[in-house]
């Protein structure tokens, strides 16, 4: 039997005892990977609900709602069926969405990058309660989740590279070799070196030059036409797009990168190029974001299937995501140039002003001869010159605005900040109304209730649908409407 942790209280899981959560592992239920996680006392190993190995006797249960906090009870991720693969979609009794918000940032970085002061900061809480909230809610605490995150980078990279292990630590975010080793064995029950006996290759290979990652998403995935939507509002010199694969720079802390994705039936499949290996943790967490890679598909579409008008979306485009953004700024500034004009003459515009403002990338490699640029930062544009680009007075306004804003601080647009206060801070620029905010927070604030409702493609083919009905995923409603005017208007 493994001692239990005495640090790490047991947490209910909303809407479901424990009778149930035992009967979705007897069964072994595919829908309930990622909502929790069970750990077997007799073996000291933690499972998703679906792991194929015989079933454990109930009183030999416990379950956890996040990976972390069963690691934090002592429990080690079973090798055969992976729990840490799988994107955690837990169930939290969270209604003043701190918990949430907390999860979202840690999980990009925050912690790193800011440490817990910095993520408590963030939240305009103490510490303290922070820390009691997140032990009570999910298990652990943020250094806990955040070690988990570092951890599932790093062996992401044990197996699917020949980065050195030491390389391989700095990259995932650890400070030390011997934090590295610690936590490796903590997590997964074995050092980084015994790790990469079982490696598990991209099956794609990698071009010259380039790091080649796979990336498991939940099916049903629709990727290709992600890729489309985002192809088609490419801005030169920062993206491109051949049908098959996008290409895109990307700004990170430990310098520029080139991601080139390429969606498969369940993965994506990424390729990286940067002259830093720091960067891969960035790069990475761009990719979830962009790809909307934590969708809790199952649950999205289950609600579509409420109403008839959007069950039959769900069924003409299963596993369809709403596209993301690696960089919230980035995001806005599209929005504000995209104001009643069409896609085309948005991405003239957008590819005018990278052209003037952006820095060329040095140092990396191109694709194709292409040059390629970073898009300007807040920074970039918070002096002004924005004369000549074809903007309208009004227009080139609202964006030096925002530029100053968001250099200053004033705007944080990043998924996991609070939705209500960016709206109204937002609203509070000339120049920026409804459809703006809305689409801002569809797209770089990852809400999945944004509903840009005077979208002139929503206000044409959304009639006589009843939104109040969709919520809270009117987001995903948005982007199948969207796809299927696209497709059957010329």
């Amino acid at each position: 039997m493994v001692p239990m942790s005495h640090a790490t209280p047991a947490v209910t899981i909303p809407g479901h005892d424990a009778e149930s959560l035992y009967r979705a592992v007897a069964s072994r239920d595919r829908r309930f990977d990622g909502r929790f996680v069970l750990g077997v006392t007799s073996t000291g190993i933690y499972c998703r609900p679906s792991c194929p190995a015989r079933t454990p006797k109930p009183e030999n249960v416990r379950y956890f709602v996040v990976p972390a906090a069963a690691v934090a009870a002592g429990f080690r991720s079973c090798r055969r069926c992976r729990p840490d693969r799988v994107a955690a979609r837990p169930h939290i009794a969270d209604e003043t969405g701190l918990v949430e918000r907390a999860l979202s940032l840690i999980g990009q970085g925050v912690v790193d990058d800011a440490g817990v002061a910095g993520l408590a900061e963030r939240l305009s809480v103490s510490e303290r309660h922070l820390h009691r909230l997140l032990v009570s809610s999910v298990g652990t605490g943020a250094l806990g989740l955040a070690q988990a995150r570092r951890a599932q980078t790093a062996r992401t990279l044990l197996e699917q590279t020949t980065i050195s292990v030491t390389d391989v630590a700095f990259a995932a975010g650890f400070g030390s070799l011997r934090q590295f080793n610690d936590v490796m064995r903590a997590e997964y029950g074995a050092n980084p070196t015994e790790l990469r006996r079982y490696p598990t290759r991209p099956d794609r290979p990698a071009d010259a030059g380039s790091l080649a990652l796979r990336l498991p998403v939940p099916i049903p995935w629709d990727g290709r036409r992600l890729l489309e939507f985002l192809g088609a509002r490419a801005i030169s010199g920062v993206e491109a797009t051949d049908g098959q694969r996008y290409v895109r720079v990307l700004a990170t802390p430990a310098g520029p990168a080139i991601l080139a994705l390429d969606p498969g039936a369940d993965a994506v499949h990424v390729q990286l190029t940067a002259s830093d290996l720091a960067a891969i943790g960035p790069a990475m967490v761009a990719v979830r974001r962009l790809c909307d890679l934590a969708a809790d598909i199952d649950a999205i579409e289950a609600g579509l299937s409420q109403v008839p008008a959007t069950a039959a979306m769900a069924l003409a485009r299963p596993g369809l995501r709403v596209p993301g953004a690696v960089d919230g700024w980035e995001i806005l500034v599209r929005a504000i140039v995209g104001q009643q004009v069409s896609v085309a003459a948005a991405r003239t515009l957008l590819g005018r002003i990278v052209e003037r403002f952006g820095s060329e990338v040095d140092g990396i490699a191109a694709r194709d001869g292409a040059v390629w640029r970073l898009f300007p930062a807040a920074e970039d544009l918070a002096a002004g010159g924005q004369e000549g680009l074809g903007l309208t007075g009004r227009r080139s306004a609202t964006l030096l605005a925002a530029a100053r804003a968001t250099a200053s601080g004033q705007l944080l647009l990043e998924p996991g900040d609070d939705l209500q206060e960016a709206r109204r801070r937002l609203l509070a620029l000339p120049g920026v109304g409804p459809w703006t905010a809305e689409y801002v927070a569809l797209r770089a604030l990852a809400d999945p209730d944004a509903w840009p409702g005077t979208d002139l493609v929503l206000a044409r083919v959304a009639t006589g649908l009843d939104v109040e009905r969709l919520r809270p995923w009117r987001a995903y409603v948005a982007v199948h409407l969207w796809t299927q005017y696209s497709e059957e208007t010329p």
